[in-house]
């Protein structure tokens, strides 16, 4: 099969190697899209990730759908959930299994991810796809479920005001989550001006640029209850928290390529600020299925480049210049 394997940063080759072989529990997968994430650049700029340095080569991709190849359910569609929790932590037993520090993650560390061909991966971590969804819903399914997730450590009231720092692909999900949830009004913050657009047209009541942030009193009327930010940068956490209204909640999803994150320690102290932080997600694929499947969401406008696997580097360099929102890559579509 055909494999893309990242060597360093910037160094992606495409490489033949053998199927992977089924074992106990585990179910053969053609993956059919892999979204590129955030992360997956911080892995393709960067060489790593937060304190975790790229070590063998690694295969990125942790938003992934396919279809299983062998046994009773050959020929199922399936989206992939990318992490593997140990289920006898602490953590796991208490329904934090998104916490698990044993955690397997798929395209970290040393378990490869999905730009290949097939994998092998725990059948009971493969959710079925409905009809109505493609193979890129699918795969959009696993950003879908941190935005999720993000709503979840919100914890906006029905009727109250939202922020929103970043609107790449997840930002904007959780702007279509946010009207979903009762949101009264909703800012989108951006320096780029397509996306500060889609972000209107998904639900957003007012755009802004962060460079130019003089209105933003005004469009959060004094500050916002929750601001959620997802661009992974100190100055995106400094705007939140200069967003959010005292009492307020900042929900801080991006993640800082030098693993550090800062903002004005007097301002968020004085507004008596909650910071809660994102880690990946928690048991949301079967209810991200759900809004997807009912068309409460939109995923399929979010999808604006795709690659096959063998054009893996113009796909990362595509994603990395932001031209767009959310680049596939089809390795057997």
């Amino acid at each position: 099969m055909r494999v893309a394997r990242l060597h360093a940063a910037a160094d992606i080759r495409l490489a033949d190697e053998p199927v992977p072989q089924e074992s106990p529990g585990h179910s053969l997968v053609r993956v059919t899209a892999v979204g590129i994430c955030g992360s997956d650049l911080h892995w393709w700029t960067e060489g790593s990730i937060g304190d975790d340095h790229l070590g063998t080569p690694l295969v990125l991709g942790h938003e992934n759908a396919g279809v299983i190849m062998t046994g009773r359910d050959a020929g199922q569609r399936v989206a992939i959930d990318p992490a593997i929790p140990c289920e006898t932590c602490r953590q796991c037993r208490d329904g934090h299994r998104n916490l698990c520090q044993a955690v397997q993650f798929a395209g970290h560390g040393n378990v490869d991810g999905g730009m290949r061909e097939f994998l092998t991966w725990p059948t009971a971590l493969l959710h079925w796809l409905p009809d109505r969804l493609t193979a890129c819903d699918g795969a959009m399914l696993e950003p879908l479920g941190v935005a999720a997730h993000c709503i979840d450590l919100g914890h906006l009231r029905l009727g109250g005001t939202a922020a929103v720092v970043g609107c790449g692909p997840i930002g904007l999900l959780v702007i279509q989550l946010l009207r979903l949830t009762g949101a009264a009004e909703i800012v989108a913050i951006d320096p780029l001006q397509h996306r500060r657009q889609v972000a209107a047209q998904l639900g957003a009541d007012s755009t802004a640029e962060p460079a130019a942030p003089a209105g933003l009193d005004d469009l959060t009327r004094g500050g916002a209850d929750v601001v959620f930010e997802l661009a992974g940068v100190s100055e995106a956490v400094q705007l939140a928290v200069t967003a959010a209204k005292p009492g307020g909640r900042v929900v801080l999803a991006g993640i800082p390529g030098d693993d550090r994150t800062n903002f004005q320690a007097s301002v968020a102290r004085r507004r008596g600020l909650t910071i809660a932080m994102v880690r990946r997600m928690n048991e949301a694929y079967p209810r991200a299925i759900r809004l997807a499947s009912s068309g409460a969401v939109d995923l399929n406008s979010l999808v604006t480049h795709r690659f096959p696997l063998e054009a893996a580097a113009e796909a990362m360099q595509t994603a990395a210049r932001r031209d767009g929102l959310k680049t596939v890559i089809e390795p057997a579509s």
